[in-house]
């Protein structure tokens, strides 16, 4: 696609779903990745998945809800690789509640990795970001960070503060040519919609309900943000910066 060769990629959430199919892209596009996650098992099956797509990648257990393990993490990987050149933080947990259910340890649990995860993931990644040029960070929110909906106060407030965040972080980093963008995916076919619609009485009932939603008529595959991510990391996309991009079938237009 471009000279991406030789640059390392940090995927926080890495093990699966949007962050594992944007793993497969960029190792076939000649970049090394460090996947990040809490799960040693969920690691160890994501980089066997991997092979295929190319060797140049290894796994570092952390969570992103410690802001020590946040530093940690990039201390490992430049100790691994030596360099830094791609941030994408795709850890992010899911809650249905209504807000007089919501408990203060829910909401500190979602708020803990969805926001704090990738806020400090970008403090402790920042210094090393400079060092290289060209520099990029890819925070994934949610449909959720443009649109409200019913029943996901806690979720929606923190997919809203990585869209503003993303914002914001690109006008201080600016200067420094690091460019900061945001991608705000719908529901997409992964391990965490699988949970959520075991959970229904007719699964697959509420997976047509879902679809009906989308002007396309379908949910997502995590190919189909990880294709963008792609773009946005790439120097095709030297010229975007504080974007929110909307990978949702055209459900935040209706």
């Amino acid at each position: 696609m471009d000279s991406l060769n030789e640059k390392l990629a940090i995927i926080t959430g890495g093990t699966s779903g949007i962050g594992l199919a944007t793993a497969a892209i960029l190792l076939k596009n000649g970049i090394q990745v460090a996947l990040v996650g809490r799960s040693l098992d969920k690691g160890e099956q994501a980089i066997d998945v991997l092979k295929n797509h190319g060797s140049n990648c290894s796994f570092f257990q952390g969570d992103v809800s410690s802001v020590s393990d946040c530093k940690h993490i990039i201390e490992k990987v430049i100790e691994k690789y030596g360099r830094l050149d791609i941030l994408i933080n795709s850890a992010g947990l899911y809650m249905e509640k209504m807000i007089a259910e919501v408990t203060e340890e829910d909401y500190d649990h979602i708020m803990n990795v969805n926001v704090k995860g990738t806020y400090f993931m970008c403090k402790y990644a920042i210094p090393e970001l400079r060092k290289v040029s060209n520099g990029v960070i890819i925070n994934i929110a949610s449909d959720a960070g443009i649109n409200g909906n019913l029943l996901f106060t806690t979720y929606w407030a923190s997919k809203g503060a990585i869209t503003t965040f993303t914002k914001a972080l690109a006008l201080e980093l600016s200067p420094y040519y690091i460019r900061v963008n945001c991608v705000c995916p719908g529901d997409i076919n992964t391990p965490l919609l699988q949970e959520q619609l075991a959970k229904e009485r007719n699964p697959i009932t509420a997976l047509e309900e879902m679809e009906k939603l989308y002007p396309i008529g379908r949910i997502g595959q995590p190919e189909e943000v990880a294709e963008v991510i792609n773009f946005l990391v790439s120097d095709a996309a030297s010229f975007v910066t504080g974007a929110v991009w909307s990978v949702d079938g055209g459900l935040t237009s209706c």
